[in-house]
């Protein structure tokens, strides 16, 4: 998701850094702007194949989706034993790992 928009619908900061870069160069179109736009556009693709060759930014949302899952239990069930959180919290792990295993196998693109 690195790449797209932000769960608020606004750009993330590289996008917002590329879009100023485009802008500029479009108003001015001098080699410096050019040169700072290609810069801006190469961090970006970079960042963005370094995510998809790691898989870190799904990594993160599954850890982020595991979290907010025991979370959940755990408000949903403020009364539950020790054991049934620690089942809950292992039955969240397993997805979690089981999540991210998958990623070895998924496709780069």
């Amino acid at each position: 998701m690195s790449g797209s928009l932000t769960s608020g619908g606004e750009m993330s900061n590289t996008q917002l850094a590329q879009q100023m870069a485009l802008l500029r160069w479009l108003t001015s179109q001098t080699d410096q702007d050019r040169t700072t736009l290609a810069t801006v556009t190469g961090v970006q693709v970079g960042r963005e194949l370094l995510n998809r060759f790691t898989g870190q930014d799904k990594v993160d949302a599954y850890k982020r989706e595991c979290i907010l899952g025991i979370s959940e239990f755990l408000r949903q069930n403020p009364r539950a034993s020790q054991a049934d959180i620690s089942a809950e919290v292992k039955k969240r792990v397993l997805v979690f790992a089981a999540q991210v295993k998958a990623l070895e196998s998924a496709p780069l693109f």
